[in-house]
């Protein structure tokens, strides 16, 4: 019984540490504390942060109690794994409003109820007197910590290791021992933070918790795991079409692993990836909005990139004018985008952005409003926006009126 369910619980690990604990964790007979902390260094939760976000609510689901702890006193460090340099500071006020983000989106995987949750900041116990720290630092040795891949590499380049992310594991251990966590989750990148979290633990005279880590969901440019830095994720608050068209971007060498840890099954055998690849697109719209969301998004795709049709639901931006005139092309372009103006000029000289499915060429920086009024303004692949020209009457047909009411 005991051996089955912790198959179960370790379905889809890396690694569970050391061979056998989590059988003997299970053999307590309690609920047990699992633990998981996010650093809100972003706003956003991605689609990588549900592959361990989802092992947490298989704990749930068994019975346990997750403890999620937000990290907004590490974040202010920032987790150097995988890091070749020392990450930006963030405000307080940053990291708050990331906090509040993380914790409401992470309640589309986890079940919210008190009794299988614990939501906690680890501010709570990390906020310590220089008593406390110097107990904590006195549990581990340099050497220990410079074990580290990616701090052995930047010793060997040279390159600067604040004392700041030395103490960042120990932080992370610390949490471990603040909420007595029997088993605690994390990426592969994650395991020597893990690891060293038992010794901190076994430091304080506490019982050492079970390291499971999970795999790496590896973002939609193939090659680096997901991450918003890179612009390689797809988020869960994305709308509707983002989240499909992105995922139908993903190469074909992904689907594999996107349906194993995105929704615990196979790959449809065969399936070809473009069919494959649209059930996964539905599959996750679905679970991150609803099924509507998903069929709506599959038809917008469906009439873009099968039909070569607008899609039938688009944003609309407003075009103020000033003085008679519309902002420059790559204003606008910016600001549908999202995008820098610099950023902007690039994907005009790229030829990736259209005005009404033709190509709007670098050098078209002034537009009339007749033109713009009305438009499909397109950038890149999926961003459809029609334009609004707002100050000026115009006709609906893109006439202007003169003010004695002649076309």
């Amino acid at each position: 019984m005991i051996a089955d369910e912790a198959l179960l619980l370790a379905r889809g690990a890396v690694e569970v540490l050391p061979a056998g604990e989590l059988e003997r964790k299970l053999a307590l007979g309690r609920p047990l504390r699992v633990k998981l902390g996010i650093d809100p260094t972003a706003p956003d939760i991605h689609l990588g942060h549900t592959v361990v976000l989802g092992k947490l609510r298989a704990f749930q689901d068994a019975g346990h109690v997750v403890v999620l702890i937000i990290g907004d006193f590490t974040a202010r460090i920032g987790d150097p794994s995988g890091r070749s340099e020392l990450r930006p500071m963030l405000s307080p006020a940053e990291i708050d409003a990331n906090a509040q983000t993380y914790q409401e989106q992470a309640f589309k995987v986890l079940d919210p109820d008190p009794a299988r949750l614990e939501v906690r900041r680890n501010s709570e116990w990390l906020d310590m007197d220089m008593t406390g720290l110097l107990g904590l630092v006195r549990t581990t040795t340099v050497s220990q910590l410079l074990e580290r891949d990616d701090f052995a590499k930047r010793m060997a380049a040279n390159a600067p290791i604040s004392v700041l992310e030395l103490l960042y594991p120990l932080m992370q251990g610390y949490d471990s021992v603040a909420i007595k966590a029997d088993v605690e989750l994390g990426g592969t990148d994650q395991t020597f933070n893990l690891m060293l979290g038992r010794s901190i633990q076994r430091h304080y005279g506490l019982p050492e918790q079970v390291v499971l880590t999970m795999p790496l969901l590896i973002g939609v440019d193939g090659h680096e795991k997901m991450s918003k830095s890179l612009g390689n994720q797809i988020g869960v608050t994305d709308p509707p079409g983002e989240i499909y068209g992105r995922t139908m971007s993903i190469p074909d060498a992904l689907l594999g692993p996107y349906y194993e840890l995105l929704l615990g099954r196979e790959q449809p055998a065969g399936s070809s990836p473009r069919d494959a690849k649209r059930e996964l697109a539905h599959a996750l719209v679905a679970r991150f909005h609803s099924a509507a969301a998903a069929d709506t998004a599959q038809a917008d795709w469906d009439r873009v990139f099968v039909q070569r049709s607008d899609p039938e639901q688009m944003e609309t931006h407003h075009v103020a004018l000033v003085d008679g005139k519309p902002p420059q092309m790559p204003q606008i372009v910016a600001a549908v985008a999202g995008v820098s103006t610099s950023e902007a000029r690039r994907l005009m000289a790229s030829g990736g952005v259209y005005l009404n499915d033709a190509r709007l060429a670098p050098e078209e920086i002034d537009v009339s409003p007749e033109r713009l009024h009305g438009a499909v303004l397109r950038v890149g692949r999926r961003k459809f926006t029609r334009l609004d020209v707002q100050g000026a009457d115009i006709d609906p047909a893109g006439a202007r009126i003169d003010p004695a009411g002649a076309l």
